[in-house]
């Protein structure tokens, strides 16, 4: 079991708090909210109460992530993880079950700060644009499936001086029919449309944000 008792969360995101590993320190560990399962129940429609808790679960939803074809045979060597951490599984932790991933951090070793703070630091600078650019890349090449790509789901580490990319939340696909999943077309299109999200959600992040991001998301 992993003992978080003397831990602090680094992070805290909608539905979890991230730690950091207290014998691996290159690990982050992703443990749900106390009470947020049944809370997210409880706001869900009433179409879903039949559903299992795993529906409303980010580490099961990421472990699922995980296991799509992209990633399922993926060797240490694969491609695959030039943008996404590698993955230890869930683990028993003293406050619950937890996600186990790679944790990347920045030159002083403190956690990698998300792209949502470099742009509000940086702007859409030529170095972020590059990175950005190589990350849309490898979607396409390795076809690894995402939910939207949200700034504050992506880290900044630098590699070789370089901005690089890692997608830390948000992996599997939010189709409610899985075509991407086994067929090339949809799969395609599907990332595609990540992508041309994940633009916008940048623009949005950089403008005065006179309208909410779900109207802009639609319009």
């Amino acid at each position: 079991m992993i003992d978080l008792s003397n831990s602090k969360p680094f992070a805290k995101g909608g539905n979890r708090n991230c730690f950091r590993h207290p014998d691996f320190p290159d690990r982050c560990v992703k443990v749900m909210l106390p009470g947020r399962l049944a809370e997210l129940r409880a706001r869900a429609p009433w179409y879903k109460s039949l559903v299992r808790d795993s529906h409303f679960d980010d580490n099961a939803r990421e472990q699922a992530g995980y296991r799509q074809r992209a990633l399922k045979h993926a060797g240490p060597e694969s491609p695959v993880w030039q943008h996404l951490p590698r993955y230890y599984g869930i683990q028993e932790t003293s406050l619950g079950p937890g996600s186990v991933s790679e944790l990347f951090v920045d030159e002083q070793g403190e956690p990698s700060p998300t792209l949502e703070y470099y742009l509000q630091t940086n702007g859409l600078d030529a170095e972020i644009q590059n990175a950005l650019q190589q990350f849309e890349n490898w979607l396409r090449a390795t076809g690894v499936l995402t939910k939207n790509l949200l700034p504050h789901n992506l880290v900044v580490t630098k590699k070789s001086g370089n901005p690089t990319l890692y997608l830390i939340d948000g992996l599997g696909s939010a189709a409610a029919l899985p075509l991407s999943e086994h067929f090339e077309i949809s799969r395609r299109r599907y990332i595609s449309r990540r992508i041309e999200r994940m633009w916008k959600r940048i623009h949005w992040e950089l403008s005065d944000r006179n309208i909410p991001w779900k109207t802009a998301e639609r319009l």
